[in-house]
């Protein structure tokens, strides 16, 4: 008998008709509150050996439906491993077609990042003798909203602050973090050395955890978006950002990096702080300088495609890089990395995937190793 569930951690999908096997007609559950939608995760049970149609209907009308153009959905039948899977989108249907090679198999958006995956995440950080953990608060929902610090802790070091996974449904966000605090946590490594002698690093894995347990794409349980939040948080609705504005504040930001996912451009991009009303010229050329080091770091990232940029005094201060970039004077980004695949060097098994995004924080790090010299 075949079946179709999610309720589990991170998973969504609303189960129109299941008529095995090629009948299998789905949608995806809207966020709280709210009208987002777009992330899917579910488990399929008893089509081991089947040709199977999964059709998820009405994805025309979900947050950003050019993102399903050339988009192939991802697979797993043990949930470390993710491949991707024939899929077609013909206007107003996503359809994923597979043959499961198991009796149970787990498809989704993209490689999902559990919160029992971010426990361990963070107990990995705790387990370092260098470094130093804590709760900011709490979420809607009493998650704890988890900081790691790392790094020099005088008082003339650099503050660097790197945040992800503001919109729960871009797990990418968090396997780069993984990568990130891998490196950060190799004692041998050089220029982690370098960076720990002149930095105190402040990370926050994930600053949406009601919405990635409860499988939404871009809001926290009230059905906010945090990133939409940053000019005037609410301890009620948005205690996510308003808890780690807050630490900001106190602490102080040298170098600001928000890391994200984008639905419709296959590739890795930088979206930059140009249109903030007090931009600077040293600003500006901190960025270029940081993003062409990245470039020669990775051949994963590149500057030709992105978002256009801002006019000058046209920023949104709602959003956290110009937020910050205004407020504390840094050079802040926003790092955006594909749910498809990088078009640049495309991969046809795994597309855009896990392991890619560890070893593009990996590059990011060297390209601060570039500038780090030069932050005020």
């Amino acid at each position: 008998m075949i079946e179709i569930s999610s309720n589990f951690d991170g998973g969504n999908i609303i189960v129109k008709q299941a008529e095995w096997p090629n009948d299998l007609r789905l949608a995806i559950r809207r966020d709280n509150n709210s009208h987002f939608y777009q992330w899917f995760y579910f488990r399929l049970t008893g089509a081991q050996k089947t040709n199977t149609r999964l059709v998820i209907e009405g994805v025309n009308e979900s947050a950003y439906p050019e993102g399903w153009e050339n988009y192939r959905a991802v697979a797993s039948y043990d949930r470390q491993t993710w491949f991707r899977v024939p899929t077609e989108y013909d206007g107003t249907s996503l359809i994923i077609s597979h043959r499961p090679e198991a009796d149970v198999v787990w498809y989704a958006y993209f490689a999902p990042y559990s919160m029992e995956r971010h426990a361990d995440l963070i107990a990995h950080a705790n387990s370092h003798p260098e470094t130093r953990v804590r709760s900011l608060g709490h979420s809607i929902d009493g998650q704890d909203i988890d900081l790691v610090e790392i790094g020099n802790a005088s008082e003339g070091a650099r503050k660097v602050w790197i945040i992800a996974r503001q919109h729960p449904g871009e797990t990418m966000a968090e396997w780069w973090m993984e990568g990130c605090l891998d490196r950060l946590l190799d004692g041998d490594d050089p220029v982690t050395r370098t960076l720990l002698e002149k930095a105190r690093f402040y990370i926050v894995p994930n600053m949406n955890p009601d919405g990635s347990r409860r499988g939404h794409l871009r809001t926290n349980a009230a059905g906010v978006n945090l990133n939409r939040a940053w000019s005037d948080p609410s301890e009620e609705t948005s205690p996510e950002v308003f808890w780690v504005r807050k630490a900001m504040h106190r602490i102080g930001v040298d170098f600001h990096l928000d890391v994200h996912g984008d639905e419709a451009l296959p590739y890795n991009f930088i979206a930059g702080f140009e249109g903030v009303p007090s931009v600077t010229e040293a600003q500006l050329a901190l960025l270029e300088r940081y993003k062409t080091a990245l470039r020669a770091a990775s051949p994963d990232f590149q500057t030709e495609h992105g978002y256009p940029v801002d006019a000058p005094g046209s920023s949104d201060l709602r959003k956290c890089t110009d937020y910050v970039a205004e407020t504390f004077g840094c050079l802040a980004m926003t790092l955006e990395m594909p749910f498809k695949d990088n078009a640049n060097a495309p991969d046809p098994v795994h597309g855009w995937s896990p392991q890619r995004c560890r070893h593009l924080a990996r590059a990011c790090l060297d390209a601060l190793h570039t500038v780090i010299d030069d932050l005020r």
